[in-house]
This record gives structure tokens, C-alpha cells and sequence, in this order.
């Protein structure tokens, strides 16, 4: 097998050697040498062995005298299979070896001369078959990612949204850096990346499409500006970066695998800033209390709501025997994540995914913005086809828009939290379209037919997530990032 460094060939090129693959297979169909049929149309041998081999494009005269002699309409030679099993391996290893995705590799490109052997050819063909399946399962296109996402999320339902191997691990860590009591400080994470061998470094010059960067080479962790309002993200940042390596990650072989190591960092950082221990002994006093609430524990652990929120669900089912839901939505009522266990009735797809579903009108997560004082958690009961649910709702603005926090139990278990005396309650009978769907009869005889919207589409519905080991990453900024900021050698 004798490699060729002549460059992929383009669309133009690969139509050619069809057109050549096929005037091979009638010619020896025919019994015919490459001088006998060059006799007979007028060619000389080496002209006709460069149209065989898609190097040359004859014209349509010499086509028609080619046909003629081999007894086949002119038609046969242009169609667009391949004439037999051999030349249909051909064609598909040079159409694998056009793409850019191997160009990028910088290998040489391997011709098939008649010596190159049918298993070897099989063997070639077959190894670009699996590099393409793999290069699709790793992140092209967003109906792959919301698989996986969807896979990962049935998963966790299953462990009750609880990994005990992550808690050991952040609990042990904690207690070894001397932290005992209030909120976890920035000097405290410093202390913990210093432990692991990092040094946190704070620059306003990160590449757009990164959170954070870290200098494996040279024990250095890259994070936004310190000066950040408030600041609470970054140690959660930070957090993030060093559980990489704290977890033992490896470079993601799939987009689920890097959705994996996503969840189980984000988890880290959590259980690191809300240790297991310290914040099941908070929430079981509250319970016997029956004064449990989201905000107390954001705010005795110094964290976001959100974070506190997320952080109730792991330990809710294990330690308090409470099955639960929570989720976020943006102020359109399109649901961005959510989780639950208590069979909260969550819009989803044909494939189960949730992520980008529009929620009912009348959830909490929606009528909590109609109030006029959003600074406070709205508490509202709301009775769905699965059963009454209670849900605590913190709304908010971002960078992105409004959005809004839920987390909340079943019925029966609203009795424990701060909140349960509300009269605010609704009924929901989605996905029945007459819920909140369908307009009112006297809206619909008004306007039915004689309005026409201009509807505002969100950038993800045509967006295939970007390819590559870390999808999202500039590689090329990343790259220059590191070699702008890493110490001389």
C-alpha cells in the first residue's frame, strides 16, 4: 500500500472517478484492453487509463463513441453508482479522505491501485466509517446532545439526584483544608487549590467561550475578574476547574461524556461550598421546625438561590425522606433544566427531553412573575393530572433575561416548609391543549385568521452544538490565551 501525498480530492474529482470506475467495469465486462478500445474510438491507451482513473473528463463525443463500442447507452456510464462492490470501497475511502476532518489530521492520502488487496481496502473503509461515527456521537448536531442530556437526567432520577462518592470526596477535601463553620471564603478555596497543586489566577482576558482555563503544564487556574459583584460564581468557578482533576477526568471522548463530567463537577463544586454533613444537620432542624426554605439555606451558605435550590435535591430524598422537583425557566416560560422525582408532570419531547418545552401558563414558574413584589419567594399551590404540587418560586433578571427558580414536593409534604399557608393555587390540565393553549372563543372568533405574528425564534433551534474535544471551545483562542499568560521556562 504505497501512500500519496496528492491532496484530498473535491466533489468535482470524486464525480470523475465514478464516471471512470464505471467505463473500467464495462470495458472488462466487454473483454476489452485499454488498446483495443482506444483503437476503436480513436484515443491513444494512456488517454482513456486517465478518464479510468479521474484524472480527465471526456467529452461528450468521446463518451458516446465509448458507449457505442461497448454496447451501452451513454446513460449507464453517468449514473451515480457504483458498478460493483470493489469500486463503491474506491469511491467511499477518496470520499472520506476529502473531508476537512481528516485533512486536518495531516495524513498522507492513500491511493487503491489493483495491488492494494480487497481486505485491506475493507479494513481502510471501515476504520474511516467508525472515525466518522465517533466524530458524530461527540457533539454534531443538538438533537444528539439532547439525547444524551435527556439519558443523564433519567439517571440521576434513578440515584435520587445523590452521588455519594462526590460527597465523600468534597467532605474529606473540606475537613483537610481546615474548613469547620459559616460560609466557605474565597481565602478557603485559594487554600484548596494551593493543596491540589494550583494557583488561582484572576484576568480579564479570558477567550469569550470559556469560563474558566487551567495550565495543567504549570499549576495555574485562569478565572474572570475577582471584581465580579458579589463575586459568588467564582468560587464555585474554581471549584470546578480543580474537580477535574480531584475526579480524574480524561479528555471526553462524546458530547455525553462531556455532559457527564459537567454534572459531576458542577456537583463538586456544591457539595465543597454546601458539605454534606453541615447542610443536612441545617435542613433537618428546619424540618422538625416544619420551616424549610430555599432562602435560608442560599443565604447560610452564602450561595445563589439557584445553587441552593439545586443543592436541596441531592440531599432532600436521602436525608430528609422528601421525593422533590426543581427547575428554571426563562421569563417566556421555556424550561432551560429541570429535575424531579415526585412525578411532577415536566413538558417533554417525543424523546423524553424537557429542555426547551414551553411550560403551562398556570405553573408557578410563570405566574410568579405577575406579581408586583419579586423580591420574595411566591409559594403557590398547583393541581396538574399527576396530582397537587407545591412549588417556592424565586424569580430574577440576567445578562439573558428574566427567569425564574422552582423547587418544591408533593402535596402531602408541603406540611415542612415556609410557604404551605398560601391561597395561591391553580389548576393545570396540560398537555390538554385547552388548558392555556387555546385562546378564549370569543378571542378566537375575533382574531382567528386575520392576525399573523412574526415570531421570534431562540438561536438554539438551528444551532448544531460546535464540534470538538471540548464543545464550545475555541481551541485556537484558548491556545493563544495560555502561551499570552504561561511563565517563561
Amino acid at each position: 500500500m504505497a501512500p500519496d501525498a496528492t491532496p484530498a480530492q473535491g466533489e468535482s474529482e470524486l464525480d470523475r472517478l465514478l464516471l471512470g470506475k464505471r467505463l473500467r467495469f464495462f470495458r472488462a465486462r466487454a473483454g476489452l484492453t485499454l488498446e483495443q478500445l482506444g483503437e476503436r474510438v480513436g484515443v491513444v491507451a494512456s488517454q482513456l487509463s486517465h478518464i479510468e482513473n479521474g484524472r480527465r473528463e471526456p467529452r461528450l463525443g468521446l463518451l458516446q463513441a465509448i458507449a457505442r463500442e461497448l454496447g451501452i447507452d451513454p446513460s449507464e456510464l453517468l449514473r451515480r453508482e457504483a458498478p460493483d462492490h470493489r469500486s463503491a470501497l474506491e469511491i467511499e475511502l477518496e470520499r472520506a479522505q476529502s473531508t476537512p476532518a481528516y485533512m486536518r489530521l495531516g495524513l498522507p492520502h492513500v491511493r487503491t491501485p489493483r495491488t492494494l488487496g480487497d481486505d485491506a481496502l475493507e479494513s481502510l473503509v471501515g476504520l474511516h466509517r467508525e472515525l466518522t461515527r465517533r466524530s458524530r456521537a461527540a457533539a454534531a448536531t443538538s438533537e444528539e446532545a439532547r439525547r444524551a442530556n435527556t439519558a443523564i437526567r433519567l439517571q440521576m432520577r434513578e440515584r435520587d439526584n445523590y452521588i455519594h462518592e462526590i460527597e465523600l470526596i468534597a467532605s474529606d477535601l473540606m475537613r483537610r483544608v481546615g474548613h469547620t463553620t459559616g460560609a466557605v471564603t474565597h481565602r478557603t478555596v485559594a487554600m484548596l487549590a494551593e493543596m491540589l497543586g494550583f494557583t488561582l489566577i484572576f484576568v480579564d482576558d479570558l477567550p469569550s467561550n470559556t469560563r474558566s482555563i487551567t495550565d495543567l503544564e504549570n499549576g495555574r487556574i485562569y478565572l474572570p475578574p475577582a471584581s465580579i459583584p458579589g463575586g459568588h460564581g467564582l468560587r464555585s468557578l474554581a471549584l470546578q476547574a480543580m474537580a477535574h482533576r480531584v475526579l480524574g477526568h480524561a479528555e471526553p471522548a462524546s458530547y455525553a461524556q462531556f455532559l457527564e463530567q459537567r454534572l459531576q463537577i458542577n456537583y463538586f463544586a456544591a457539595a465543597c461550598l454546601m458539605p454534606e454533613a453541615r447542610a443536612v444537620d441545617f435542613l433537618q432542624q428546619a424540618k422538625r421546625n416544619r420551616n424549610l426554605a430555599i432562602e435560608d439555606l442560599r443565604d447560610a451558605f452564602g450561595v445563589t438561590h439557584e445553587a441552593a435550590a439545586h443543592r436541596f435535591t441531592n440531599l432532600a430524598t436521602r436525608h430528609l425522606e422528601l421525593r422533590v422537583h426543581h427547575y428554571r425557566a426563562d421569563g417566556e416560560g421555556v424550561l432551560v433544566r429541570g429535575y424531579e422525582n415526585d412525578d411532577l408532570p415536566f413538558p417533554s419531547d417525543a424523546s423524553g427531553s424537557i429542555e426547551g418545552e414551553m411550560l403551562c401558563h398556570k405553573w408557578g414558574g410563570r405566574t410568579a412573575f405577575h406579581r408586583t413584589n419579586r423580591t420574595s419567594e411566591f409559594y403557590q399551590y398547583t393541581d396538574t393530572p399527576a396530582g397537587t404540587f407545591w412549588s417556592s418560586v424565586q424569580t430574577g433578571d440576567a445578562e439573558q433575561g428574566p427567569f425564574a427558580i422552582a423547587c418544591g414536593v408533593a402535596f402531602d409534604d408541603a406540611k415542612w416548609f415556609r410557604g404551605r399557608d398560601t391561597t395561591e393555587r391553580r389548576v393545570s390540565t396540560c398537555p390538554d391543549e385547552a388548558c392555556c393553549r387555546t385562546a378564549a372563543p370569543e378571542l378566537l372568533s375575533r382574531w382567528q385568521g386575520k392576525a399573523w405574528p412574526s415570531a421570534r425564534m431562540h438561536q438554539h433551534v438551528l444551532s448544531p452544538l460546535p464540534t470538538g474535544t471540548f464543545p464550545g471551545v475555541d481551541d485556537t483562542a484558548m491556545y493563544e490565551f495560555l502561551s499570552k499568560h504561561a511563565p517563561e521556562a
